[in-house]
C-alpha cells in the first residue's frame, strides 16, 4: 500500500462514504488528517487502523458519543487517567456486547428450536397426503 491514500481510495478502503470520513473529522472522531498542498486529504496508514477500530466499535452498538469520548481521551496520549479511562470504556462495552452475544444464542437455540419443530411437521404432513 502507499504511503498515504486519498480520500476516495480510503472511502474504498473503509466501506464508508467521503462524506462519512470528512463528517467524522469535522466532529473530532477522526484526527485532522494531513492534507497535500491542493488541500486535499491524504491519509495514512495510522489513519486507516483507526477508523477500522471504529467501524469495529460501531458495529458492536458503541454510541458516536461514546467512541467521541475515546477519540478526546487517546488524543490525550498515554497518560494514566486517559488510559484508564479507555480501558474502563472497552471493559464496559466488552461486558454489554457478550449480554448481548448470550442473548443472541439463546435465541439462536429457539429458532433452530422452531425450524425443526416445522421441518418434522412438514414430514407429517407431506405423509398424510401421500397415503
Amino acid at each position: 500500500m502507499a504511503t498515504t491514500i486519498t480520500i476516495q481510495q480510503a472511502a474504498t478502503a473503509t466501506g464508508l462514504s467521503i462524506h462519512t470520513l470528512r463528517y467524522y473529522e469535522k466532529i473530532g472522531l477522526i484526527d485532522p488528517v494531513p492534507r497535500q498542498s491542493n488541500q486535499h486529504r491524504m491519509y495514512r496508514q495510522e489513519d486507516l487502523i483507526w477508523i477500522g477500530f471504529l467501524l469495529r466499535l460501531r458495529a458492536t452498538g458503541m454510541s458516536i458519543q461514546e467512541m467521541l469520548r475515546y477519540a478526546e481521551l487517546r488524543r490525550l496520549g498515554e497518560q494514566i487517567g486517559s488510559v484508564s479511562e479507555r480501558k474502563v470504556m472497552l471493559e464496559q462495552h466488552t461486558v454489554a456486547l457478550e449480554a448481548e452475544l448470550l442473548e443472541l444464542q439463546e435465541t439462536l437455540v429457539i429458532l433452530r428450536d422452531k425450524v425443526a419443530l416445522y421441518a418434522d411437521l412438514e414430514r407429517k404432513l407431506k405423509a398424510a397426503i401421500d397415503t
